[in-house]
């Protein structure tokens, strides 16, 4: 069994789930900033070993003590490989260009800052790419993705593999109160950071024609970015909108979701999505811009339902459609909970995972992914 060292600072949903199949495969230790170990905290398998470091914010220079204690780690393991999770910091970048590493393995959720996004530090969008050279193995999660990479930055296609965002929801459900909440017809859900991107103001635009049709439809926008009140100058009527505009508790994210009907995402720009990863494995349907990743992750007619970005009457057509149709809705929700059991199922992608690190890190010992 090989060792390996994986390492995150952020997209924690993710290194949690893909941590807790993959130590069925490999000797895992993770590696992690102090203060996302709450996050990961009762959710992580005991045979994963778990080591924290202080990681200051980003801006502060004591980051380069933070990353020679990172690099001390690293040393201590010897690990035969090193996977890390896209870490968007520039101190990694550097740390990663001047150093010696393991055979680095680096999962990529994002090519690209996403329009509107200004949390990034000058330069970052530049050394983040150190990582696309130095690694042995990239992993993305759609054929798009990869196609950027080999066109644009000319990796070899050998080194990008592509690997579905696995299903979130079991995690949520894990880490959710005990108490089942009732699903509710016509409520829809806009989840997640609020950036220009995300499309919230063709949904609000649709919300008066699906009302039209169905007058019992609720919308329930959640989480931080924008200062959503900018798309109601005079006031909203609370019986039709919900508004949470801060970062929703973990504990109360599975609730949202399960009381929604539909999630939608009216975005105009998109790599992957962990929201629509996150409503397959809760059983929430999904209404969503056929653009980017987004088109390859959802199933058109089969378990959701896509529409041309920026298209306010097929947005509000398709989630009168849904709304308004109980047989088309247990058949898409069947679809999507039997999806949690193939492509997107950790087991799945942890033994996938685990073959590039054998198979194309020239490791020579076997592996049984039955």
């Amino acid at each position: 069994m090989i060792k390996v060292a994986l390492l995150h600072f952020c997209f924690e949903d993710y290194t949690i789930e893909l941590a807790n199949s993959l130590v069925k495969y490999v000797d895992l230790t993770l590696i992690q900033p102090e203060k996302v170990s709450n996050v990961c905290s009762n959710v992580l398998d005991s045979r994963i070993r778990v080591i924290s470091f202080n990681k200051p914010r980003i801006r502060d220079p004591r980051n380069l003590l933070s990353m020679n204690t990172m690099m001390d780690i690293i040393k201590d393991i010897q690990p035969d490989v090193l996977h890390v999770q896209e870490t968007n910091d520039p101190w990694y970048d550097w740390t990663l260009l001047f150093n010696k590493m393991p055979p680095l393995v680096t999962t990529i959720h994002d090519i690209f800052r996403h329009p509107g996004d200004k949390i990034a530090v000058f330069g970052s969008d530049y050394t983040r790419r150190i990582a696309f050279y130095r690694s042995q193995q990239l992993i993305v999660h759609t054929h798009q993705l990869k196609k950027i990479l080999i066109e644009q930055f000319r990796i070899p296609q050998e080194r990008v593999n592509v690997l579905q965002h696995g299903e979130l929801g079991s995690l949520y459900q894990r880490r959710g109160s005990q108490n089942i909440q009732a699903r509710e017809p016509y409520t829809l859900l806009f989840f997640g950071r609020i950036l220009p991107y995300k499309g919230l103001k063709y949904l609000l635009e649709a919300m008066p024609l699906i009302a039209e049709r169905i007058p019992e439809v609720k919308l329930i926008i959640a989480g931080r970015g924008e200062n959503v009140s900018q798309y109601f100058p005079n006031g909203y009527d609370q019986k039709r909108y919900e508004i949470i505009n801060d970062f929703i508790p973990i504990e109360k994210v599975g609730n949202l979701f399960q009381r929604s009907t539909v999630t939608v995402l009216p975005y105009v720009e998109a790599s992957q999505s962990g929201v629509a990863a996150l409503s397959y494995g809760m059983g929430t349907l999904v209404v969503a811009s056929e653009v980017g990743g987004l088109s390859e992750i959802i199933q058109h007619k089969k378990d959701g339902l896509l529409v041309p970005p920026g298209d306010v009457r097929a947005l509000a057509n398709a989630i009168i459609c849904l709304l308004s149709d109980r047989d088309l809705q247990q058949h898409m929700q069947t679809a999507a909970l039997a999806r949690c059991q193939e492509d997107l199922n950790w087991a799945n992608i942890a033994a996938q995972t685990a073959q590039i690190y054998y198979k194309k890190m020239n490791i020579q010992n076997k592996i049984n992914v039955s």
